[in-house]
């Protein structure tokens, strides 16, 4: 309690609901708005590219820790800015058309969705709309690293498990916010509404910033003496290690199969073509299905120390891939609210099961020399999997329908697992 009880713990709070709350409003809040606007299913789909900032984040990473503003430290100085430029486009969000997308290409023949796919990014690329919440998303991820970084640098090795805790509270909290008042909020008033209200959350962010404690200057925090040291050697330490292709292969498929269920779930529950569920009922059962999302993540942690890394991969990957007949089980038999209880809150723990297990292994595969580079470029080359990989799947929706979209989710996760047999033998559980 002594921990818990300092200031610190108290400003990280309020910086994980700053990190937190931008998420949701480019990806699950942004799905539903289109959705309720009636915007085509392959264009909602192609829109899951507006999260690339999140899978990108490594690259610019380097000139964050290089360049300090004039003011508040290296480190608060850009949060304050950061948050600033989130409040403002947010705002500005809430102000462009969801459907200004004009009309795709017709020529495509009757059941060639990737044709089909290529014509709504085209769409996508040209409007205003999307570049707005792209820009929210670079924000955003900018944010996630200077925040990462403040985390390291304000805290004591004491402190260290606490402060995480309470970081991942407030984002938790934040997406409670945006995943479950938001959605009751906009079964009242339009979406665009929506996000005027949650956009000044952002200045006390800021307020939470100006009041943080200074971070320390620390020896093992100094910008990069030069790009070689920065990205180039943690990058050439990791492909001298064994099978290094596989492993990289291994962290865009491990939870592709989980991926595409978040990124197509909203458009399912809510839109005439799905479910079409209230957004009152969505916002409560989603709120459940986060606690679920932090439970899940507690016990699997817990696995992970009983079965170690390895084996929690297996275990805990095939119950990832296995809830997702949940989704297709829902879309064989139609609108049920128990069934949508049930399903919302299986996938989510399950998913909540398989990052404690993820995690734990892009963890082991970090060299403690270059612990941060290898750990933000590893999660970011899983990030495609849940940015990129997943894009076509309103096109595949329109041509295969919900029922068989959702049981090739659980065809798609098989791969990862096969992988397993190389990048983590259950042989070798790595306790």
């Amino acid at each position: 309690m002594r921990v818990y009880g300092n200031s610190k713990m108290l400003s990280l709070l309020g910086l994980g609901v700053a990190s937190g709350l931008p998420l949701f409003l480019v990806q699950r809040n942004l799905q539903a708005w289109l959705t309720k606007a009636d915007v085509d299913l392959g264009v909602i789909g192609a829109f899951s590219l507006v999260s690339l900032p999140y899978s990108l984040k490594f690259l610019w990473a380097p000139l964050l820790d290089r360049l300090q503003l004039p003011f508040l430290g290296r480190r608060r100085g850009w949060l304050i800015v950061l948050q600033g430029l989130l409040l403002l486009s947010i705002l500005g969000l809430s102000f462009l058309d969801p459907t200004g997308f004009g009309e795709g290409s017709t020529s495509c023949g009757a059941g060639d969705w990737l044709c089909s796919f290529m014509g709504k990014l085209g769409l996508v690329y040209r409007s205003p709309f999307f570049w707005g919440a792209l820009g929210i998303a670079f924000f955003s991820a900018s944010q996630d690293i200077v925040a990462d970084a403040y985390r390291t640098e304000v805290l004591q090795p004491e402190e260290m498990g606490a402060g995480a805790a309470i970081f991942v509270l407030g984002y938790r909290f934040a997406l409670v916010l945006t995943g479950g008042l938001a959605f009751a909020w906009a079964a009242q008033i339009p979406w665009s509404i929506v996000y005027q209200r949650l956009a000044p959350l952002m200045a006390l962010g800021m307020v939470v910033t100006l009041l943080a404690p200074q971070e320390q200057a620390l020896e093992s925090s100094v910008a990069p003496k030069s790009i070689g040291w920065g990205f180039i050697e943690p990058l050439a330490e990791f492909i001298k290690r064994s099978g290094w292709w596989l492993i990289l292969l291994f962290i865009m498929l491990y939870k592709v199969g989980d991926g595409v269920v978040g990124n197509m779930s909203v458009p399912f529950l809510l839109g005439e073509n799905g479910l079409g569920a209230e957004e009152t009922q969505i916002g409560i059962i989603q709120t459940v299905g986060l606690v679920s999302t932090i439970l899940g993540t507690l016990v699997g942690g817990s696995g992970v120390s009983q079965m170690g890394i390895n084996r929690s991969l297996w275990v805990f990957g095939l119950l990832q891939a296995v809830s997702n007949f949940s989704y297709a089980l829902l879309a064989f038999l139609g609108n049920n609210l128990a069934l949508i209880f049930v399903a919302i809150n299986l996938e989510n723990f399950c998913g909540g099961l398989g990052t404690s297990a993820f995690t734990a292994y892009l963890m082991s595969l970090c060299n403690r020399q270059f612990t941060g580079t290898q750990y933000a470029l590893l999660s970011s080359l899983f990030a495609v999997s849940r940015d990129i990989l997943v894009a076509p799947g309103g096109e595949i929706v329109k041509t295969i329908g919900w029922t068989n979209f959702f049981l090739g989710s659980v065809i798609i996760s098989l791969p990862g697992l096969i992988l397993l047999n190389w990048v983590a033998p259950w042989s070798n559980p790595q306790e």
